[in-house]
């Protein structure tokens, strides 16, 4: 497919271009959050057929707040000038929600990953966005 996920899906869906810079961090949070998911279930399905309740467990350890916390960790001396600013804006948006089982400091910054996620996706930037989330796992040792 020589067009992005994104750019097909508004294709398909007559959706109008918007300039994303005006989206809020929490809107690019957002997609970024489903995006996000969606890579990790792949990932996780591909590694072997099993118990449904098996892959929510494992899918669910890759994706909770603590871990995106970590993963960014990994990932903050990799991002462009550009990509750090994204995440700079989500992990400092004022988020009404937290997450039942994270610190405060953990929830932002996996908001601020997740816009990172959300914003990289709606660019078309599909590849980069699995080249991150990659380096991610591979930097803390999971599977993938």
């Amino acid at each position: 497919m020589a067009e992005g996920i994104a750019s097909y899906l508004k294709e398909q869906f007559q959706i109008p271009d918007v300039d994303i810079r005006t989206y809020s961090p929490l809107a690019l949070a957002y997609i970024g959050d489903g995006i996000y998911d969606l890579v990790v279930r792949s990932v996780i399905v591909a590694e072997g057929n099993t118990r449904a309740v098996e892959l929510h467990k494992r899918t669910s350890q890759i994706v909770k707040a603590q871990t995106q916390a970590e993963m960014i960790d990994v990932l903050l001396p990799l991002l462009t000038e550009e990509e750090a600013g994204v995440y700079r804006r989500g992990r400092n948006a004022k988020s009404y929600t937290m997450a039942k089982n994270a610190t405060m400091a953990d929830y932002r910054k996996a908001t601020g990953f997740e816009a990172l996620m959300g914003y990289l996706y709606l660019q078309d930037e599909f590849e980069r966005l699995v080249e991150l989330v990659k380096a991610g796992m591979e930097g803390l040792h999971l599977k993938g």
